[in-house]
């Protein structure tokens, strides 16, 4: 599996997601956000997983707006801001319900420590996609891919602005996702991450 083996859909809605992320994130969050699309949809691919591409793909490209500086809650966890974040976008992009609530269910997903993919597969695979290029947790992707994607989008200063991003987050919302992160060590997993040596 190559990179150009995996699906970029080119709907409205896929291209407006990637015309918002563009707009709102920094370079780092930005070629974060595509490099977990790309990662979720060869995870689920690997494992015969059925995905809808385009839900996966909105969801993966907004699922860190919750971080940045016009969108950051300081009352709920970045995730569940996100997620309102992508019910709001999907009514803009004519959506029904039921998909906007799918796709901020699958942001929400992201933070969790394991989602089940019979009940949530493109959650499932955002969670694993996320870990992998933050914290560097394998999911048994083939290495010439890992280089294609890290070549296409490189990974900026990732390590330190997430890093300062999820202290931000713990230190004004101790009960948080992110503050359990900051307590279980994802600092040192960020720090060690074996994809910012490769790319």
């Amino acid at each position: 599996m190559r990179l150009h083996d995996l699906p970029v859909p080119d709907s409205a809605a896929a291209t407006a997601a990637l015309e918002v992320a563009t707009e709102y994130c920094t370079p780092a969050l930005l070629q974060h956000s595509l490099r977990s699309h790309l990662w979720a949809a060869a995870f689920a691919r690997l494992r015969g997983m059925d995905v809808d591409d385009e839900l996966l793909y909105v969801a993966a490209v907004l699922h860190d707006l919750g971080l940045v500086a016009p969108f950051d809650s300081h009352r709920i966890d970045f995730e569940h801001a996100g997620g309102h974040l992508a019910w709001v976008f999907g009514a803009a992009a004519g959506w029904p319900v039921p998909r906007r609530l799918r796709a901020g269910d699958v942001i929400v997903a992201h933070m969790a420590d394991a989602v089940d993919p019979a009940v949530d597969p493109e959650g499932c695979a955002l969670e694993a996609a996320t870990a992998f290029d933050i914290s560097g947790r394998p999911i048994g992707l083939p290495a010439e891919l890992v280089r294609d994607v890290l070549q296409a989008h490189p990974r900026y200063a990732l390590a330190a602005e997430f890093t300062a991003c999820f202290l931000d987050q713990a230190e004004r919302k101790p009960g948080s996702a992110a503050a359990a992160a900051v307590r279980s060590g994802i600092a040192d997993r960020i720090a060690g991450n074996p994809l910012d040596a490769a790319g």
